[in-house]
């Protein structure tokens, strides 16, 4: 009789160890046969050169990984929803990501700004390091948990040019007044130092610097500004970069759909994000420089610098503009603590390697 009861326990265990088994491996299945289909919204011209291939190449790294488990629709400026309500869209969950630049936003969350670029701050790379390794994305995404998104970088054009002027800027006179497409923190200080700032997407610069709507504007830099054809548009292209030492864009992705997906498509997602936050940079890098030559050897443009004096003028009024940002909102502040002593760290570090580097090299 023990020899019997023995035996029925043993069958009885595996027989339920085997129907667990059967139903985690159901399970597992499931969820491996399950697919998503994502919206992806861009404040960008659908597939424009750098800006709006970036989004394309993430959808296709994520298709492709995920073997069509997951797969990405992306629908350029005003194809969805206009440019500036892309992040609007993604909280709403009209989207579940979108591809933008954070000083857009700085309407309604001041310290966003801070994410895409500060007027004589860090570079390209420095902030990299920041976000990644100095606790600057844990403060992003800190930023936008009220609005159900998550914020990761998602590209990278390095410093841009001042931008397009149909007047020449001999000193800080000849600020005063002119209409001027220019966002975010730079936005700000232009407007101190006199000049009409205009917050406008990329597409609508060059009809207005045409019909004189604009005096002059900033976009990117020669790669993105030869495609536009501004050099149709505006006489005098100025090449001082100090609104913009770096241009950080960003992938928003709503938190529930993001919550929704199993942990491997997550993990598509932020590597995917992630490579091609990299990769903008270097072909911006690659493809500045033939642009720029283009622009010169084949449309005759002639590159101009910002007068000292107009420097000194934006430099000191930027360091107004942000110590009062800071004194004004909690979040600035604690944005602008983190940023400030990452800078002030890694600026000592350049000054010695990257620095004396240029200066030294032939």
């Amino acid at each position: 009789m023990k020899q019997l009861i023995t035996a029925l326990v043993i069958a009885t265990t595996c027989v339920a160890l085997t129907a667990c088994g059967e139903r985690g491996e159901s399970t597992q299945v499931a969820q491996d046969q399950q697919r998503f289909k994502w919206k992806l919204v861009t404040s960008w011209p659908k597939n424009f050169p750098g800006l709006g291939s970036a989004p394309e190449k993430f959808a296709q790294h994520v298709n492709k990984m995920s073997n069509g488990r997951l797969t990405v629709e992306v629908f350029g400026a005003g194809q969805l929803v206009p440019g500036f309500e892309v992040f609007d869209s993604v909280a709403e969950g009209t989207a579940e990501m979108g591809h933008s630049g954070a000083y857009y936003w700085k309407g309604k969350i001041p310290a966003a700004s801070f994410f895409a670029a500060v007027p004589f701050g860090m570079t390209a790379s420095e902030t990299n390091a920041w976000l990644h390794y100095g606790g600057g994305l844990e403060l992003w995404q800190k930023l936008y948990k009220p609005f159900g998104i998550i914020p990761v970088a998602g590209g990278n054009s390095g410093a841009q040019f001042a931008g397009w002027f149909n007047k020449e800027i001999n000193s800080i006179a000849d600020l005063q007044g002119l209409k001027m497409r220019i966002g975010g923190i730079g936005g700000e200080v232009m407007s101190r130092a006199g000049a009409l700032p205009v917050n406008m997407p990329g597409g609508e610069i060059f009809s207005s610097l045409q019909s004189g709507a604009l005096d002059a504007s900033e976009w990117v830099g020669p790669y993105n500004d030869l495609a536009f054809g501004f050099h149709k548009a505006a006489k005098y292209y100025y090449s001082t970069a100090w609104q913009e030492p770096t241009a950080t864009l960003e992938f928003l992705i709503n938190e529930q759909a993001f919550n929704q997906l199993p942990s491997d498509l997550q993990e598509m997602v932020l590597v995917a994000a992630r490579a091609v936050h990299d990769d903008m940079l270097n072909e911006y890098t690659a493809r500045n420089a033939r642009a720029l030559q283009t622009l010169i050897t084949q449309h005759n443009v002639q590159v101009r610098t910002f007068p000292d004096d107009v420097i000194d003028v934006l430099k000191s009024t930027t360091k107004e503009v942000i110590n009062e940002m800071a004194e004004q909102d909690a979040s600035v502040k604690e944005v602008w603590t983190s940023y400030k002593a990452f800078y002030d760290e890694i600026k000592r570090y350049h000054q010695l390697s990257e620095q004396a580097y240029l200066e030294n090299r032939q």
